[in-house]
């Protein structure tokens, strides 16, 4: 049988009828999309226009206001530790961190300055080298958005209404301009989405050069998503879904062999499986390789992988490699900032549980977190020389567990003293092996199990975490703890660089504190919690910076236009689809249903991926985080309104723009302020 070649026409991305060009693009174009006639003119004109208007935007007043801004005080923090190679924790992957220590550093910051709260001025610390990496690439989103929308619906003037919608949003400036990974991450969620179009306007010449290249710079971006932030997941899912459907459009080619089909399928699990996976875990290599002296984050991660860092007490310390009785020791808990195992001589007050020695867990190394393993088996504090104990009163804080306290007094106590040693995973009778070793400890008297529960004590506990008794007897992190200083002078000391772990291992760890840490990012007391329903509506801003009439303002809002328009874009798409159904169905032709049904649909599905999952989570939210998805719904609304430009937008932006750029001054509610008569919502804070 004669192999044909595949054609736009036949995968699925075309409507038959359509009339295709050499290049795989429509020929002929009529009514609306009349403005691809003339060639490549338009785009020669409307490109250099939006990447004119992106970059002036985005960093203009780039240096304003010249102190720290909302989350710049942990994200210019990070870049600062990498260029200083010092360890430390944060619940996202490491690339957008490591970009910006590297802008910073290319740019002549010495990774000098604190960051320690919003405000602090920068003096003469050079920063505007990573705002404005931030900037630049923030400065992408238009002009990517552009190229999306012009391949989905071969409209000059829908890729132009798109651009201009990102161009004058206030929000889309805002969050570009500061030292913050969003913009980071959204440079390679759009630079996905636009590799993965390329591509797929190539499929009528598989296993070109230019077929790979757009293959490969989609794997590369999808790394690159992901190593910013897990969200980037959520444009994995999306390219992962457009793949499965196209190979499931090549199994129906009856031209293509099965032999054929395996080919396609082998080359997108190397570009879009194997390759962002690799890249991925290289991102992680590189972060352990800089990172490589103790800093903040040692006490996240488990002992072992704390030995690796230098500076660190256990970096190329030697100790005796098993406990025994007799040896004294420090005792870690296994959970994110579950602290090591401490005592001091302050006891409970009264009310709270017996009047006994405080043992609670203490997040820094301390003489206070030194035991000795005895011989009866007691665990003694070495300092006070009480037992650790447990007995049938309350703990402090969390209900249904026992207070844990220090009893007795030189060996001396009674029967709630007690504790055997397990190692979790093991057989009775296995060795406790330093660092490497998960153990619990089974209280005998009362059968419950040593566990820090991470909650934080009041003043009368120096706000240390609180150590519970807990008769929920299954493993996890709270009840399992490693042992980590060893001191036994009887016994032959090993270097403990025989027990530092290897990469795979650090890799994994590194992804379980993460995920943990993210989990545990709760809503704090009085906190502004946003909700996700908040987010399309543009109901509450966030404030970056500036409170009063006296300070310098900066409040992230998105253009109230555009969003507002973006969400009877997502109504409307609807209808407007049901209608194109039913004409189409009744055989009738109607402009704009190719793009409706096809490259509407994935901009559809790019913004409920991105939006929809956020219902899910229990961690605290930020109106932020709706960004990524105001894109593709953004892209959406270009790809329905391109019979008209819509000046408005241009007007609003000129109202709204002190939000973006800063303003000083009275408050809204003042008739001599810049935004006087603009606050139409009671929940916006500026």
């Amino acid at each position: 049988m004669q192999r044909v070649p595949l054609t736009p026409a036949t995968t699925g991305h075309w409507a038959e009828d359509d009339t295709q060009s050499s290049n795989g693009t429509s020929a002929q174009c009529s009514g609306s999309n009349a403005d691809t006639a003339g060639g490549e003119t338009p785009s020669r004109v409307f490109l250099p226009l939006v990447v004119g208007f992106s970059f002036s935007t985005r960093l203009y007043k780039i240096a304003e206001p010249p102190h720290v801004c909302w989350d710049e005080t942990h994200f210019g923090k990070m870049g600062s530790y990498y260029i200083n190679r010092t360890f430390f924790f944060d619940v996202h992957p490491p690339l957008g961190k490591m970009l910006i220590g590297l802008a910073g550093y290319m740019t002549g910051y010495d990774g000098t300055f604190p960051f320690i709260k919003p405000g602090d001025k920068y003096e003469d610390h050079n920063y505007w080298g990573m705002r404005g990496f931030c900037a630049v690439l923030g400065s992408f989103l238009p002009i990517f958005a552009y190229l999306i929308v012009l391949e989905l619906s071969r409209s000059h003037m829908a890729a132009l209404i798109t651009a201009t919608l990102l161009i004058f949003d206030t929000g889309c400036i805002t969050i570009s301009q500061y030292i913050l990974l969003d913009p980071i991450l959204m440079f390679f969620i759009m630079a996905a989405v636009l590799s993965m179009v390329k591509f797929n306007q190539q499929a009528y010449r598989p296993f070109t050069v230019p077929w790979w290249l757009w293959l490969v710079l989609t794997g590369v971006n999808l790394a690159g998503a992901l190593g910013v932030k897990f969200v980037g997941l959520f444009v994995i899912l999306l390219v992962g879904l457009n793949t499965v459907s196209d190979l499931w459009r090549l199994l129906g080619e009856l031209s293509l062999s099965l032999a054929d089909i395996a080919k396609h399928l082998l080359a997108r699990v190397i570009g879009l499986i194997l390759l962002p996976l690799f890249l991925y875990v290289t991102i992680f290599g590189i972060h352990f390789v800089v990172l490589n002296r103790s800093g903040p984050g040692d006490g996240f991660f488990s002992s072992a992988f704390q030995s690796r860092l230098i500076g660190n007490n256990l970096h190329n310390a030697s100790m005796p490699e098993y406990l025994a009785y007799g040896s004294t020791i420090t005792i870690k808990n296994l959970r994110i900032a579950g602290g090591y195992l401490h005592s001091h001589w302050h006891l409970y007050p009264e009310g709270v549980g017996a009047r006994q020695q405080q043992v609670t867990a203490y997040l820094h190394k301390d003489y206070n977190n030194l035991w000795l393993n005895s011989k009866i088996p007691y665990l003694v504090i070495k300092k006070t020389t009480r037992n650790l104990h447990s007995h049938l009163h309350e703990a402090p804080l969390t209900k249904k567990h026992f207070q844990v306290s220090g009893y007795g007094i030189n060996g001396t106590g009674d029967a709630n003293d007690l504790w055997q040693v397990e190692v979790c995973g093991g057989r009775k009778g296995d060795l406790v092996k330093v660092l490497r070793s998960k153990v619990r400890f089974l209280h005998r008297a009362t059968g419950c199990v040593l566990y820090s529960s991470g909650k934080t004590l009041p003043k009368w506990g120096w706000e240390q975490v609180e150590v519970t008794c807990s008769p929920y007897l299954k493993e996890t992190p709270s009840s399992q703890w490693n042992i980590e200083d060893h001191i036994n002078p009887k016994l032959p000391n090993i270097s403990l660089s025989v027990l530092k772990p290897h990469f795979l291992e650090i890799l994994l760890e590194s992804h379980i504190v993460m995920l943990r840490g993210n989990s545990g990012l709760k809503p704090k007391d009085n906190e502004m919690n946003s909700k996700p329903w908040h987010w399309p509506i543009n109901y509450q801003g966030l404030r970056f910076s500036g409170v009063n009439d006296t300070e310098y303002r900066v409040y992230l809002l998105g253009n109230p236009v555009v969003w507002w328009m973006n969400l009877g874009s997502l109504g409307l798409y609807f209808v407007m689809v049901a209608v194109a159904s039913v004409t189409l169905q009744r055989g009738l032709s109607l402009e704009h249903s190719r793009i409706l049904k096809s490259g509407g649909g994935l901009l559809l599905l790019g913004w409920l991926l991105h939006y929809a999952p956020f219902y899910t989570m229990g961690r605290v939210l930020y109106y932020h985080h709706y960004f990524p998805a105001m894109l593709f719904s953004s892209m959406l609304t270009g790809t329905k309104t391109s019979f008209y430009i819509n000046t408005d937008i241009v007007i609003f932006f000129y109202l709204f723009h002190p939000l973006a750029y800063g303003m000083t001054g009275p408050l809204a509610h003042d008739p001599g302020s810049t935004m006087a008569g603009l606050k139409w919502m009671d929940s916006w804070e500026f």
